[in-house]
């Protein structure tokens, strides 16, 4: 059996149905084969005992590995056309970001996400913290309007015409709040109702980018770029 990772809550010795049925159907897991457990604080290689349903498992070896960026990064994102959204999830999820928050926002062209997209993008997420190798999986959340973002210890907002470079602002010690506008941007009147809440207005450099892009940006400088 190839290398697997599997979000078993609290290390029980039993996989949630889902991650036992993948174990089994689609990686032919036998009884002693091999592979790896988490959750959101540890992880530990493991070895099955019993196919189940549920699938068993006994732990071998406890790890604590130091994957987590080490503070609160939460991702404000405009809910965006398509499937563009998934794209942002994966990405942020494997850049360290612990909660996603879309928005409603003036430009934003969907309005509403159905209770179908959250469970996929929820999906997506474990999925990615799983190949990243996180013990986290980051919380995402059903949309807000723009005005109830509440206030923040430390944001920031890319912006279009923004001078301030994220290394000239960011704290790498505080809990970090990130917010990135639909295609087309925050409106004026959103972004100083976000700088009212904390967020400061940053630079991605002197190209317009997509939406879903300027997301992944911003968050690799903050936590990949940072080395975090």
């Amino acid at each position: 059996m190839r290398p697997h990772r599997a979000y078993s809550p609290g290390l029980t010795g039993v996989l949630p149905l889902e991650e036992g049925r993948h174990l089994v159907e689609v990686l032919r897991a036998g009884v002693g084969d091999r592979f790896t457990v988490f959750d959101e604080s540890r992880e530990a290689l493991a070895e099955v005992v019993d196919l189940g349903p549920p699938v068993r498992y006994r732990i071998l070896e406890e790890r604590r590995p130091e994957r987590e960026v080490g503070v609160e990064v939460v991702l404000y994102v405009a809910l965006l056309k398509g499937d563009k959204l998934s794209e942002v999830v994966r990405a942020a999820t494997e850049l360290g970001a612990t909660r996603i928050q879309p928005l409603i926002t003036r430009h934003s062209v969907p309005k509403e996400m159905g209770e179908g997209k959250l469970r996929r993008l929820k999906a997506i997420a474990k999925e990615a913290a799983k190949q990243s190798g996180r013990l986290r999986v980051p919380e995402v959340l059903p949309p807000i309007p723009l005005k109830a973002v509440p206030e923040v210890e430390q944001g920031l907002v890319a912006h279009v015409g923004a001078r301030a470079l994220v290394r000239e602002v960011l704290d790498l010690n505080r809990n970090l709040s990130l917010a990135v506008g639909p295609e087309g941007g925050f409106a004026e009147e959103e972004v100083a109702l976000l700088k009212e809440r904390g967020f400061a207005p940053v630079s991605l450099g002197r190209r317009i980018l997509r939406a879903e892009t300027a997301a992944t940006a911003l968050l690799a400088i903050v936590t990949a770029g940072e080395g975090r």
